[in-house]
């Protein structure tokens, strides 16, 4: 069931961003850095009428970053792996396994933040991993999952469009 990749077919796809990874990383890094010299700057005394900042206030505050960090590095998720069996799309929250037979194009309009898959049932499914800010390489991930989709299409004898 398996096809030999050295068949003479397109190659197989993997694509991530790498702007949107580089732009997460350091904010991640800022955040946590800022959250800590938040933290430590958090000090109080009663003689100001304020309120009185102690250890595990400022310790809160490094998770507070920590955890900003995290969220902003659920960004650097997108990933997107395709073969002459089918495409399997990892975004920031969740992901898709779809074989070639249920995507009818791989679109990717001007203007578009990231390209998409058109399925048979008019489903419309995010590539995140292609993304419009990595300029030539979008250009060339979307040109390498068209060839594939191209390839299965003619190989089961199905017509479809992918502009």
């Amino acid at each position: 069931m398996s096809e030999d990749p050295g068949t003479g077919g397109a190659p197989p796809v993997t694509a991530r961003p790498r702007r949107t990874v580089r732009v997460a990383w350091v904010l991640a890094v800022g955040l946590v850095a800022l959250f800590s010299a938040i933290a430590t700057a958090l000090h109080g005394s009663t003689d100001s009428g304020r309120g009185v900042f102690q250890t595990g206030d400022q310790v809160a505050m490094i998770g507070l970053g920590l955890l900003g960090a995290g969220a902003v590095l659920m960004f650097t998720r997108p990933r997107v792996q395709a073969d002459a069996q089918g495409i399997r799309i990892r975004n920031v929250l969740g992901g898709y396994e779809l074989p070639w037979e249920v995507v009818r194009a791989v679109r990717f309009p001007r203007g578009a933040p990231w390209a998409s898959l058109e399925l048979r049932d008019d489903d419309v499914v995010a590539v995140m991993a292609v993304q419009a800010a990595d300029r030539q390489r979008a250009v060339v991930a979307v040109r390498a999952l068209r060839a594939l989709l191209a390839e299965h299409q003619a190989r089961a004898g199905t017509a479809g469009g992918t502009v």
